[in-house]
Order: C-alpha cells, then structure tokens, then sequence
C-alpha cells in the first residue's frame, strides 16, 4: 500500500491464501506461494526489496525459546555473511518451528542478487522490536556489500498512525554512506499517558510537532466511548488496558475483533473490520476479504507508517508526505475495476506453491 501511495509499481509474495484473496480484491498485484520457493531471478527488474518476515518466535523472545531461536538466527546471519548457504538452509531444515527461518529470507535474496553485480538499490525490513538484534546483524552484513543502513525503534504514532505500536526497522541503500541514510524523522508527538485530545499538553511541541491522531478522529466517531483491550499489558491478559475515545488505539493485534467499544451506558459493540482497519490507516473502503479478516488487519504494517519508511529508504523527499498527502489516499481509493482484479488474479494463479 505505501508502494502504492508513492505511485511505485509493486508486486507482493504472499503464503497465506486469506491475505491473498483481501490484495487480489484490492488489485494488488500478489504471487501466491512460498517465498523460499521463489529468488530475485523470478522479479527481473525489481530494485527495491521489502520484507516483514512472521514473528511467532521471535514475540516470546523474553522466554527461553524467543532467546535460543534469536541466538540460532544470529548464528546463521554470520554463515550468511561467509556465504554459507547450503550450511543454512541445512540447520533451517532442522528448526522446530520452519516459520523461524524465514526471517533470513530477505538477506538471502540480497545476497543473491548482490552476487549478480546488480544488487537492491534499497532494503526494508519491518518486524517485532524484538527482532532488533537480526536486524543489526544484517545490517552489518549489508554495510561489507557496500550499503548504507540504518536501524531502530519507531513508535507509529509518531507517524499519524492512531495506535501506539512499536516496530524494529532496517532501511538500507547501495552506494550511499550510512550518514546519508536515515529512519524518517516523526511527524506527530509520542503518546504520553493520561493526554487526551482535550488536554492542554496536547498542543503543538516545541519542535512545532502536532499530537498524535486519535481513535475518535482516525473513525470519525464523535460519541464517547472507550475500547477495552482483548491484549493485557506486557503481555499479561489479567492486565487488560482501556483506552479513551479521545486517545490513539492499543496496538492492533490479530485478536483486535475481539476488543470492547464500550459507550456510557454500557452497552458495547465489537470493532469491525472496517474500523480495525481504519486504525491501521488503511482506506475506509478497503476489500477485506478472506477469511480470519482480523488476523490480517493485525499482521499488516500501518500504511501511514510504510509509507514514511519506504520514503525515507528511497531518498525521496518527505515534504509532501503531509496530512493532506494521506487524506487524499485515503479519501480517492476506489474499488479496482474488473480488469485489475483480474490481472492480479492471473499473476498470482500462475505461481501458486503446492
């Protein structure tokens, strides 16, 4: 969606047919398959790679199965970097879980291509913040290739997304030096507890920066109400957060149709596709399709936020990514005509992994 903000021609690899089935809806053009199935030759021309690999393994990385599976990744991080491929994709075949491998992926499509001569020009890769240490790792390995990284923590409500979401980001350019290449900047405040919209310190910033958006504005819901989280603090489900109508949403999970739109008198309602969606900046017309739209709408990164991100990878100019700039997105999208449908439809067909 970021891609297709910024007018770039993009082209997705997708496992999971119910994801698959809401961007082919969306036109989006999509392969249906597995990505380990697929290498940099079958997108000939394509100088930009993205990739936010499953985060299973990595979300308990607390426990002492997150740490073994963050330590083995980082092991074959550095066999990547010797060029150890087939040593990799050995160990790879031995996890427990397949899905942990799979982080490796976009670094082993880099590494592909970059042994052509005719390497990505840029990278992004989105996951968890408890990815951070892999991604560092790669960067390391993609800064001996000759690019320019930079890797952190973005709040996305910094970004105009109206949630409080946390997420590792690694951006990378071929041929420019790492002081060239930067995270984007943020363009709203962090969300500081117990601030509401209506509260004094909900002005402008010393940076000049606005507040962050919230649940009732990103909605256009202009009733009280409060939305109790289906996901407890730190992970604690005994620890379940309120948040108020007039404050940015919690992070929106694959469990999100699950959390309470509680009004004053008591009564509630559950958030619906639409609306999850909306907290995910996606337009308020968005095919959702498929089933298990929740998991989706929770597995996706906010396009507000991909597309400052993917900006910031390419070197482009951040001016115009003003409110103005997404409300237009958001306000022009259109259902794809029949012809566009089915040309996404095709591509992916032809590509399904059995």
């Amino acid at each position: 969606m970021a891609a297709h903000w910024l007018g770039l021609p993009v082209v997705g690899v997708e496992f999971d047919k119910a994801a698959v089935e809401t961007r082919w809806a969306a036109g989006l053009e999509t392969v249906f398959g597995d990505v380990r199935d697929y290498g940099p030759a079958d997108f000939p021309g394509a100088n930009v790679l993205t990739g936010g690999p499953p985060c299973q393994t990595f979300t308990v990385a607390g426990t002492g199965h997150g740490r073994r599976a963050l330590d083995t990744v980082l092991k074959l991080v550095e066999m990547l970097a010797a060029d150890d491929f087939t040593g990799v994709e050995d160990e790879v075949a031995t996890m427990d879980d397949e899905r942990t491998g799979l982080v490796l992926q976009p670094l082993i499509w880099a590494l592909m291509l970059e042994r052509t001569g005719a390497p990505y020009e840029a990278i992004v890769l989105e996951q968890v913040p408890a990815v951070l240490p892999v991604w560092e790792a790669m960067g390391q390995v993609l800064r001996t290739r000759g690019y320019g990284v930079d890797v952190g923590i973005v709040k996305t409500e910094q970004y105009g997304v109206p949630q409080t979401r946390r997420r590792a980001i690694l951006i990378a350019r071929h041929g420019v030096p790492d002081t060239h290449v930067r995270l984007p900047g943020p363009t709203h405040q962090a969300f500081r507890r117990g601030v509401t919209t209506a509260s004094p310190d909900s002005l402008p910033n010393a940076e000049g920066l606005p507040r962050w958006i919230s649940m009732a504005e990103a909605l256009g819901d202009d009733r009280e109400f409060v939305v109790r989280s289906n996901y407890g603090q730190g992970g604690d489900p005994k620890r379940r957060g309120i948040r108020r109508h007039d404050e940015p949403a919690f992070t929106v999970t694959g469990k999100v149709s699950r959390n309470r739109l509680v009004l004053p008198d008591g009564t509630y309602t559950r958030l619906t596709s639409d609306q999850a969606g909306r907290l995910q900046t996606f337009p308020a017309a968005f095919p959702w399709s498929g089933t298990d739209q929740a998991q989706q709408i929770g597995n996706a990164i906010p396009p507000r936020l991909g597309t400052h991100i993917l900006a910031a990878a390419l070197g482009l100019r951040r001016r115009r990514l003003t409110d103005r700039f997404f409300a237009d997105r958001l306000s022009s999208w259109e259902e794809p005509s029949a012809r566009q449908k089915e040309r996404s439809a095709s591509i992916g067909a032809v590509s399904v992994s059995t």
